[in-house]
């Protein structure tokens, strides 16, 4: 049976590629190719960047109340489809289908947010800032942004584009070549939801493509979701092309357990938020610290924890973790463990070369954990892999310095019943979120998100009020009118007396 090959979405039409090379989208359980993507040509980039730019005026001029009717449409066909879209995560992607509904549901809250774009887009007014002078600002859209998402969160991070669209600018949408299948479903459902051709395109292909849309010319700006080595390259390419640029990178996530946690509530969590989505997410935890004071008591019953955790297909619903997105991903995280060990790391529990029934060809890795000192390779690097360090602290001062001292700034978490603890934890950790007895501090889609240190480039975090600041741009305009003049009284013309210069 002949591979189905994907087809790009530019102006409103489903065509295919121009181009001679593809990508195999792999079936994660047995690396069979489910279906190919191509690698599209620079030219069909540039068509979709024209016809984008095309429709950009009349988007523009479509009043919010309605840009924000067809988001409400689309709302409700994104929940009408969610088990199907679960189900097409799952398979492009390999993480359970209750991890791939519940970014589904984070998901449809990114639409939700940009639903209230007639409030959203709010100016503000000031009268008489000097005399018989008004002042105020209006937000306007820009034109064409790009958005490039990762793989690990092929529906939620893509529906980044709603936020841009509902503030009346059109986007050129590069999936990732790995897991694009999502995203392209999701654009039949915008299209069904009656937005117009050439507000949202989808252009398939690997790195090539996504430069392109950083250097073209009639881009305006740029979001982009993944490690930090390609989001400092996309920031640098994109604002050297004098484009805004929201780059969100990778992440070293410390979780500290203190002697006071309520271990039968944290360990749970923190296994979640360890494992969860194949552990390929930059909000899972990487590296846990725990007060020596239960060091034992904690490694007991967290390697305990762990290996009950089943391996298997996504799809059912007795498993817990699927395999990870492919080969090299595989390779990746073997040779990460590898590198740890040589520097001196200790296995705790060791996940390499997992047997798992009915699948000898997947690309499992089961839960590894290490005893690590922070200057180790694993400790140090996002390895996007369910590798787990762990490390004995003697005081709160000193796990926030391990923390700091970390090039990474995405999130810190802490496990305790102490509220000074936790108050100082919060206000002492770098990072750009903290959790508190919350193993995932994720925010919810009306919140911004974003790291800190080289997790983050850029001026506005994602997300929230700081999408709308990041899509639009504030015009200021100052306003001085003549004299009011009333109709003549008598014969005569009463005039308002008027100063004959304006004082700021």
């Amino acid at each position: 049976m002949e591979i189905r090959k994907l087809k790009n979405y530019i102006d409103g039409k489903w065509v295919d590629s121009e181009t001679g090379t593809f990508f195999p989208i792999v079936n994660s359980l047995n690396g069979q190719t489910i279906a190919l993507c191509p690698d599209s040509t620079t030219n069909e980039v540039d068509q979709a960047v024209s016809q984008a730019k095309k429709a950009f005026m009349s988007w523009r001029n479509t009043i919010p109340t309605r840009r924000a009717d067809v988001l409400y449409s689309f709302r409700e066909r994104l929940i009408s489809a969610r088990n199907e879209l679960a189900e097409i995560i799952t398979l492009e992607h390999g993480k359970t289908l209750s991890d791939s509904k519940g970014e589904l549901t984070r998901a449809i809250q990114y639409v939700e947010h940009p639903c209230g774009i007639p409030e959203l887009l709010k100016g503000s007014h000031s009268e008489d800032v000097g005399t018989g002078v008004d002042e105020y600002y209006v937000r306007e859209p820009l034109g064409v942004f790009s958005i490039l998402p990762p793989f690990n969160f092929p529906a939620m991070i893509a529906l980044y584009f709603t936020w841009p669209i509902a503030c009346g600018n059109t986007v050129v949408v590069k999936p990732s070549e790995l897991c694009p299948m999502t995203m392209l479903r999701i654009t039949e459902l915008a299209e069904e939801s009656g937005l117009p051709p050439g507000v949202l395109n989808v252009v398939n292909g690997g790195p090539p493509v996504g430069e392109r849309l950083c250097t073209h010319p009639d881009i305006e700006g740029v979001t982009f979701v993944g490690s930090s080595r390609v989001a400092k390259m996309v920031y640098r390419t994109a604002t050297s092309h004098g484009k805004r640029a929201q780059c969100q990178g990778g992440a070293k996530n410390h979780v500290l357990v203190m002697e006071d946690a309520n271990l039968d509530e944290a360990i749970p969590n923190i296994v979640n938020s360890c494992f969860g989505h194949t552990s390929q997410r930059c909000f899972a935890v990487s590296n846990i610290l725990v007060d020596q004071k239960i060091r034992d008591e904690f490694n007991e019953q967290f390697v305990t924890a762990c290996q009950k955790l089943k391996l298997g297909d996504g799809l059912d619903p007795n498993v817990n973790m699927g395999p990870v997105v492919n080969k090299q991903a595989l390779d990746r995280i073997y040779e990460g463990v590898e590198t740890a060990l040589k520097q001196g790391a200790k296995l705790i529990l060791d996940g390499r070369n997992p047997k798992v029934d009915g699948y000898p060809n997947g690309y499992f890795f089961a839960p590894t954990l290490l005893e690590a000192e922070p200057d180790n390779f694993a400790f140090k690097e996002e390895i996007f892999g369910p590798v787990r360090c762990v490390k004995s602290v003697k005081t709160l001062q000193e796990a926030i310095n391990i923390i700091n001292s970390s090039s990474y700034g995405h999130t810190g978490v802490i496990y305790t019943q102490n509220g000074g603890w936790a108050r100082h934890f919060a206000r002492n950790v770098n990072t750009g979120q903290i959790g508190i007895n919350v193993g995932t501090p994720a925010p919810i889609a009306f919140y911004p998100v974003g790291g800190r240190k080289i997790s983050f480039y850029g001026s506005h975090r994602g997300r929230a009020n700081d999408a709308i600041d990041f899509y639009t741009d504030k015009k200021v305009i100052v306003t001085k009118w003549s004299s009011y003049v009333e109709k003549p009284t008598h014969g005569k013309t009463a005039e308002v007396n008027e100063p004959s210069s304006v004082v700021f």
